[in-house]
């Protein structure tokens, strides 16, 4: 079903994408993560935009300007958690898995206390369905069970499903941040 869910999420997506990159980044930058209420010293994790994902380099940008300390997710092996390296806007990237950017091995590993987390397609409760290497789930599981972290999804608005397909290892995000503004906190309760 995962399997199904995800090419229909990845043709919607790129029709999104493809109507609406140019603006959406810039969107995002405008709104900011002024609704996390970041506290000094905060790290935010984003990424390289892969394929069709929304951008949120210009976001990265400007959390940048504001003196939030920033990392990129980097892919260590397929089944094991992320981990995040120092990166600011200007810093060189190297080609790290399928040629997404990554900074280099010599950058300062971080641990976030904000992820900024892709997706292909995401519920009002928080589901996200991902591309299914399960890198972001691994890496949930291991920081909420250390300490609190805040995960938000970042997508087009019209990437919302009514119900994503989800497995018992699935983790969910605490927000959604569209173009549209923030939705959330819609991270669903723990059972």
């Amino acid at each position: 079903m995962k399997f199904a869910q995800r090419a229909v999420a990845a043709d919607i997506r790129a029709e999104v994408h493809d109507r609406s990159k140019q603006s959406a980044g810039a969107r995002l930058a405008q709104i900011g993560l002024d609704f996390l209420q970041l506290g000094p010293g905060a790290i935010v994790s984003g990424y390289c935009p892969f394929r069709t994902e929304i951008d949120v380099m210009p976001l990265l940008k400007r959390l940048d300007r504001e003196g939030i300390e920033l990392a990129l997710p980097v892919v260590v092996r397929d089944d094991q958690p992320l981990l995040f390296r120092c990166w600011r806007a200007g810093d060189a990237l190297e080609s790290g898995r399928l040629n997404i950017p990554v900074p280099p091995i010599d950058a300062p590993e971080l641990e976030p206390d904000v992820l900024l987390v892709p997706l292909l397609a995401f519920d009002s409760r928080g589901y996200r369905l991902g591309y299914g290497g399960g890198f972001y789930d691994r890496t949930l599981e291991r920081l909420r069970a250390r300490r609190s972290i805040t995960a938000v999804g970042v997508a087009y608005a019209g990437q919302k499903v009514g119900t994503v397909v989800r497995g018992i290892e699935d983790q969910p995000v605490d927000w959604v941040l569209t173009e549209d503004g923030p939705m959330g906190p819609v991270r669903a309760p723990a059972t």
